[in-house]
């Protein structure tokens, strides 16, 4: 029987023969404990959630700053092309705009007119008009004109309104990217915590191993302890956190 555990483990079955006839016994192997469900993964996930939070989700909104950097990667993606493009169509209709109602779509071939934008015929070209602008590319072949004071507004208007979306999205995937969210992948913890007697006193013990070859500086190690407890007024509190210091580590018996 111990030579087949050493062998096999626990998942094995064993077939004895019954000393009282010829038939087989089957012997089923012990069934596997359900694995409990941790507070918190080795990876750092969290999978305490909030809950009845009733109408205070709305307060996320106040600080849009910083919930766009909690968001994940698909949604910040989705929301920096999506902030983008509806700047860049907007924009580019206005050009559209003006020059339909100035009438500079009509006279775009008269070279004894002198447009809002020159060579800026439909939708399209004043849409590339805007991104040339916006991009600071300056192909030469579209190019405003002093006839028109609303353009020259639109432009200055156009150009605050892309310097404040510049710095709020660009300004924001730089802080999301900075975050060393995934450093905790390359920090293994042993796959069990041992209590055994160090120094002459029951010690809590578990190894830590950082997989890169650059070295942490000033690293710190906070351990908890999450329980159920009841206090002395009667209250039940099931996930009580309890901070452990040195010497709380070395001396828990």
């Amino acid at each position: 029987m111990s030579a087949l555990r050493r062998k096999f483990g626990d998942d094995y079955q064993v077939v004895t023969t019954s000393s009282s006839g010829s038939g087989f016994h089957q012997q089923q192997a012990p069934a596997h404990k359900k694995k409990r469900q941790r507070f918190v993964d080795k990876n750092g996930r969290c999978n305490v959630q909030h809950g009845n939070l009733g109408s205070e989700t709305s307060r996320y909104l106040s600080d849009l700053f910083t919930t766009l950097v909690d968001l994940k990667w698909r949604w910040n993606l989705f929301i920096f092309i999506l902030t983008y493009t509806v700047a860049w169509l907007f924009m580019a209709s206005m050009w559209w705009v003006i020059a339909y109602m100035r009438g500079d779509l009509n006279k775009a071939h008269d070279e004894k007119y002198t447009p809002c934008v020159a060579n800026v015929y439909n939708f399209p070209s004043a849409f590339l008009f805007f991104i040339e602008t916006e991009a600071t590319i300056g192909y030469g072949y579209r190019y405003i004109t002093d006839k028109c004071p609303e353009g020259i507004i639109l432009f200055l208007f156009q150009s605050i309104l892309g310097s404040i979306v510049d710095a709020f999205l660009i300004g924001c995937m730089f802080i999301k990217m900075s975050q060393p969210k995934k450093r905790a992948e390359t920090l293994m913890f042993s796959e069990h915590a041992a209590i055994s007697m160090r120094d002459g006193k029951l010690t809590l013990m578990f190894r830590v191993g950082n997989l890169r070859n650059s070295h942490m500086v000033s690293a710190q190690i906070r351990c908890k302890l999450l329980k159920s407890r009841q206090t002395p007024e009667g209250e039940f509190l099931p996930l009580d956190q309890l901070e452990l210091d040195r010497a709380s580590w070395k001396q828990l018996g």
